[in-house]
């Protein structure tokens, strides 16, 4: 979790979530981490249509021609900042979450994240922790840091909305991750 003490070192909101993976190597469970979180999930699609399903209603209705980002939210939209090979990768949003499109940020490197100051900012971090030779623990963190007031309280009850889901899918995440890094151990 270093990087993600150096990349944001104040939050405002946070979630955590780990999985114990048995017979996995530590290098076989990083190894698992960029895959499990880029596979197609159904469900993690499902969620995303149904928080978006407002922005389309809207759409169709001709009300907003903005109400939806260009494409469906998903990991796509996150930027890798940073990695320690082996132990932890961390990616990054900016933007307006509460908002129907979301109000992204472009984000092209750490230094641009950094340099984004007045919007919200978002850290997704997926870390490997050994336990022993052939025991590790993933764990996922999730830090929000909003600059003012103001984007703190149009947060907020976004965040207290989402956070179910979000953890659902943060621990969706994790089983995938886990079940490549069990398919690498044990071919």
């Amino acid at each position: 979790m270093t990087l993600m003490n150096q990349l944001l070192p104040q939050w405002h909101f946070a979630e955590r979530h780990e999985r114990v993976l048995e017979g996995v190597t530590p290098a076989q469970a990083f190894a698992a981490i960029v895959p499990g979180l880029s596979a197609d999930d159904p469900w993690i699609q499902r969620a995303i249509a149904l928080r978006e399903w407002p922005g389309r209603v809207l759409r169709s209705l001709g009300l907003s021609g903005n109400a939806l980002p260009p494409q469906a939210f998903g990991f796509h939209s996150f930027t890798l900042l940073a990695q320690v090979p082996g132990q932890e990768v961390v990616f990054g949003l900016a933007g307006r979450f509460w908002q129907m499109d979301y109000g992204l940020c472009p984000v092209a490197d750490a230094a641009a994240f950094a340099a984004l100051t007045g919007q919200p900012r978002l850290l997704l971090n997926v870390s490997v922790e050994p336990l022993d030779k052939h025991r590790c623990r993933l764990i996922t963190h999730t830090r929000v840091h909003c600059p003012t007031d103001a984007q703190r309280r149009r947060f907020a009850p976004y965040w207290y909305a989402i956070r179910p889901v979000s953890g659902l899918i943060r621990q969706r995440l994790l089983h995938r991750m886990a079940r490549l890094a069990q398919a690498a151990a044990h071919p």
